[in-house]
């Protein structure tokens, strides 16, 4: 018997790319009060993050294979969560014009009280943005629940220049490597 898989995030960006696996998943999102240390390194903080939403869940399905992730835009040292507002996303965008900068996507794997997590780190580059393409872009609404106020997977990929690493993990879950890692933490394929 399989045992069974659940992703600890109600992102439907991690569903549809939990979805690749083709086997079963049920998504129960974590209730966690997100705690963490500011002064960690932001790779350190995505794995912390991915690891408490992950283990909320698991407290309750012990046999399960849970996992939680966790996304973090960084840019010259400074860390963009999702814009609370649209003169923080416009600021956000704005900050990131032209510029690269980095995302960071913690995933942590929990079962029966084993801990598998790692980090992906990925180097996203802009093109230059005009104000107006800005304010098109958060005309949108895409910018508001997003890490660094844009989706590379939607209209944010008009933004994007170039990028170096995996581009799922700036999706919000590194689905190749989440696969091996589940495989590692002894899931039967």
């Amino acid at each position: 018997m399989n045992s069974s898989l659940i992703l600890a995030s109600a992102s439907p960006r991690r569903k549809e790319l939990l979805e690749l696996l083709q086997r079963p998943f049920e998504v129960i999102s974590s209730e966690v009060e997100e705690v963490v240390d500011e002064n960690l390194h932001p790779a350190d903080m995505v794995q912390s993050l991915a690891q408490q939403k992950a283990e909320n869940v698991a407290k309750s399905n012990h046999d399960a294979y849970v996992i939680g992730s966790d996304t973090l835009v960084v840019f010259q040292g400074k860390m963009l969560g999702k814009p609370k507002n649209e003169k923080e996303a416009m600021e956000m965008l704005t900050m990131l014009s032209g510029q690269t900068h980095e995302v960071y996507t913690g995933v942590s794997i929990v079962h029966n009280r084993n801990h598998h997590t790692f980090c992906e780190k990925t180097s996203v580059m802009f093109y230059s943005l005009s104000q107006k393409e800005i304010e098109e872009y958060i005309a949108t609404g895409e910018p508001m629940d997003k890490a660094g106020a844009y989706g590379i997977q939607g209209f944010g990929a008009l933004l994007v220049k170039e990028i170096k690493g995996d581009y799922y993990a700036v999706m919000g879950l590194p689905i190749a490597r989440t696969k091996r890692e589940l495989i590692n933490a002894g899931l039967k394929w």
